[in-house]
């Protein structure tokens, strides 16, 4: 039986901790779609429903009290981590 990527695992291989990411969250009051921003703090692969998806875990930039969860194919990378390298 050929094993197949958990639900939005391919996307996750995207995705770095440290990365800048948004979504979108509907504001009633303007009757449009606001985009949120964070930090992608952890990702892990969990059971919901039945299903083993992946799950990134947000600290977002407006409020920094709590950290969010998201399916990580819901996020959108703005800004990746960069790496870098000391000098010895």
């Amino acid at each position: 039986m050929e094993e197949k990527d958990n639900f939005g695992q391919i996307a996750a291989k995207s995705f770095n901790v440290g990365d800048l990411v948004k979504w979108s969250k509907w504001n009633s009051e303007k009757d449009d779609w606001v985009f949120q921003y964070g930090i992608i703090i952890k990702i892990t692969n969990e059971i919901k429903s039945n299903r083993l998806v992946s799950i990134s875990r947000v600290l977002p930039i407006h409020n920094q009290n709590f950290e969010l969860e998201f399916f990580t194919i819901s996020l959108r990378l703005v800004s990746p981590t960069k790496i870098c390298e000391t000098i010895q």
